[in-house]
């Protein structure tokens, strides 16, 4: 192309056609073509000539049509090929383009107040628990898909009951609810339709959790992309030394991240947090459904059993029926409404919890019973005879 230009700019200068051939290193012939194009030189390239793909090119075309990402390995065993590997895939590959299926991705606009987008993001350290095991736990991450506001928590399990205990402890913290809750098919909310308890919950709050059909990675990509920039950007450098000092680092650290600008959107998630909120729905004072809760009859080893864990209970309690619930943090066991126990919930895997106060109540409860106090005769309740055939109607001296 260089040359090209270089032979018709002189040319036009009037440089003798030799002399330009000579200058430049190239035959005469060459520069008279081109002198005379009228176009720069370009390569023609030649007719396609048969290989040893050829014979197999129909059927691997036939095979890609009704299966476009069969691998090669499988296709080469289809069709007999027994030469090179590495050149059959090559020419799959080729081929591959033009059969696959193409799914464009639409850029989407979100509305204030109209979703946010939740996930499951595995923090890569393993944390400390009270059972002396390490262990990697879910934390629950929402996003706000028009204010890109960000909120997250740590939770122990992914069953149901904690997904819409940390959604709630989230949803709190605005103090409202958006119109839809978008998830990905997580088993404790939902596969193909909603768990039960998942449906309540979203009664309850007046919105709609939407499970979100596969391979549709565009309609929660926000949240999605989060959990990357909280390993690169939160996870480095730091020391947890439970749950609850990760929940309280990752806080006080999403309070700075929500004040950084985001680039597609040219302003900070904080700044347009009000508008999301303002479009919001108010958020109910309770959902009472919600949480772990069971009515058992107390047994005598006075205990009562969380996910896996037991919590002890006060003994005056025994063969009463009592009412269990957990959250996040607490476990409290009621009798007729009045607490008879309060331990912190425990994120370790079969551990008892006891109370000293319970042990003590319990040890003075059993004393109590193996020595019985002896009975003391009231000698102002012995009555006269007479009185008795008074009380029938009977004369005694007739008698």
């Amino acid at each position: 192309m260089e040359d090209w230009a270089l032979i018709r700019r002189l040319a036009a200068e009037g440089v003798p056609k030799a002399t330009i051939a000579r200058r430049l290193g190239i035959s005469r012939t060459t520069v008279i073509r081109a002198v005379a194009s009228d176009g720069p030189p370009k390569y023609d390239r030649k007719p396609k000539t048969a290989t040893s793909f050829t014979p197999f090119e129909a059927q691997v075309r036939y095979l890609l049509e009704e299966t476009p990402d069969m691998p090669a390995t499988v296709l080469a065993e289809r069709v007999g090929w027994t030469g090179s590997i590495r050149w059959f895939r090559d020419n799959v590959n080729r081929l591959r383009v033009e059969h696959r299926r193409i799914d464009p991705a639409d850029r989407l606009d979100w509305a204030p107040g109209d979703a946010a987008q939740c996930d499951l993001w595995f923090p890569p350290r393993k944390l400390l628990l009270e059972d002396g095991n390490r262990v990697l736990l879910p934390v629950l991450v929402m996003t706000l898909a028009y204010s890109r506001f960000m909120l997250a928590r740590m939770i122990p399990t992914r069953t149901t009951t904690d997904l819409l205990l940390g959604m709630w402890a989230l949803l709190s913290q605005l103090g409202r609810v958006p119109s839809r809750i978008l998830w990905d098919n997580e088993r404790g909310i939902g596969q193909g339709r909603l768990t039960r308890p998942a449906e309540m919950f979203a009664g309850t709050l007046a919105t709609k959790i939407v499970l979100l059909k596969p391979r549709d990675p565009e309609s929660k990509g926000l949240v999605e992309r989060r959990n990357g920039y909280f390993e690169t950007s939160f996870m480095p450098g730091r020391v947890f030394d439970s749950p609850a000092d990760f929940n309280t680092q990752f806080t006080q650290w999403l309070a700075t991240a929500n004040a950084r600008q985001v680039r597609t959107l040219r302003s900070r998630p904080v700044d347009r947090l009000d508008t999301d909120l303002a479009r919001m729905r108010p958020l109910p004072p309770q959902v009472l459904h919600l949480g772990w809760r069971n009515q058992i009859r107390l047994p005598r080893d006075y205990y009562v059993r969380v996910d896996t864990c037991d919590y002890s209970v006060h003994p005056s309690a025994i063969g009463a029926r009592v009412d269990v619930t957990a959250d996040l943090d607490t476990v409290r066991v009621r009798r007729a409404g009045r607490l008879v126990a309060e331990h912190r919930r425990c994120w370790g895997k079969h551990l008892t919890i006891t109370d000293p106060a319970h042990v003590k109540a319990a040890a003075l409860l059993r004393h109590q019973f193996q020595h019985p106090r002896p009975r003391v005769l009231d000698t102002d309740l012995v009555r006269d005879l007479a009185d008795c055939d008074k009380a029938f109607g009977l004369d005694s001296e007739a008698l």
